[in-house]
């Protein structure tokens, strides 16, 4: 393995879309205060009216959970919904039903719904897909030309990690290809280690937004604004926080069937690294404890703030 090997990147993927939705911020063509409802008309239901664009970024807009959404516990019944595919429009009409889970910007929730709506605009105000836009803003520029969106190719190509999950036998079994559509916009994306760490270090520089924009993506919500368990928001547009050994971090971890990573670095950037494993076992959705060891050794280890540091 190498840093110029794909592998699928979930959620860091919606660093990329939040950077694409910020310029188009700058530029004019989006207001972060409209409501969702008058950018995608007819997708939401009236009674989240209140539901913004800003909401979607930073998970405070309060969408109720989904419903009919096969949720596999197993390896078996993962593989048996591997190659299930939905319409961005489908899979937004399973988190429709019933009522906001809390007032939007009074809570905080990490869902990938948002920015699968956030994705849908991004489509919306360039009149393309959303991973036309990601490449023709990001991607080229940058010369990431390990980073895809794959679109509906559940195909990775090229040289590329495998992803595999063990069976209740014990045996692996490779589950590299998987289509993606439900995780359009929020976690489809594949990249490189080398290629996300050229991400990071762009965005973090300002090589890719204005100041007074780049400043949200290190702007947690007010201090009354909590997660539902009632502990301190962590997430900003677009990033997370993470404070550890006293040195805050921002960045993002990604996690799909197969593949998990992670993307952080100070501020000033004399501390970042990019991790990309690979966990057998079906998702859970809890943080593994591998971010927060290579976190740890990163924060504390001697000569650490000299330089940037990869892994």
């Amino acid at each position: 393995m190498t840093t110029r090997d794909k592998v699928r990147i979930g959620s860091i993927t919606k660093v990329f879309v939040a950077t694409v939705v910020l310029q188009l911020v700058a530029e004019g063509r989006v207001d972060l205060d409209s409501p969702v409802r008058r950018v995608l008309p007819g997708l939401l239901p009236t009674r989240f009216a209140d539901v913004t664009v800003a909401h979607l970024l930073n998970h405070t807009s309060g969408l109720p959970d989904h419903v009919g959404v096969p949720e596999p516990d197993t390896a078996e019944e993962v593989f048996r919904h591997r190659f299930d595919h939905w319409t961005p429009r489908e899979w937004v009409a399973t988190a429709t039903h019933g009522p906001l889970k809390f007032a939007p910007g009074t809570r905080q929730e990490y869902r990938g719904i948002n920015y699968v709506l956030a994705a849908l605009i991004v489509d919306k105000v360039t009149g393309r897909p959303y991973g036309e836009a990601v490449t023709a803003r990001i991607l080229r520029p940058l010369d990431l030309a390990g980073t895809v969106v794959p679109g509906d190719d559940p195909r990775i190509h090229g040289r590329y990690v495998h992803g595999y999950l063990q069976m209740t036998d014990g045996s692996l079994r490779d589950i590299t290809s998987c289509d993606q559509s439900s995780s359009r916009g929020e976690g489809d994306m594949v990249s490189t280690t080398s290629d996300v760490d050229r991400m990071l270090a762009a965005l973090f520089s300002g090589e890719l937004l204005p100041p007074e924009l780049l400043q949200l993506m290190f702007t947690l919500p007010p201090d009354d604004v909590r997660m539902l368990d009632g502990s301190p928001a962590r997430y900003s547009t677009g990033l997370q926080q993470a404070t550890v050994n006293g040195v805050t971090l921002w960045g993002k971890t990604g996690e799909t069937y197969g593949y998990k990573n992670a993307a952080f670095s100070t501020r000033d950037q004399r501390r970042r690294f990019v991790l990309a494993y690979h966990p057998t076992t079906a998702r859970n959705g809890e943080e593994s404890q591998t971010i927060a060891r290579v976190a740890d050794l990163l924060t504390r280890s001697p000569g650490a703030e000299d330089s940037a540091t990869r892994a």
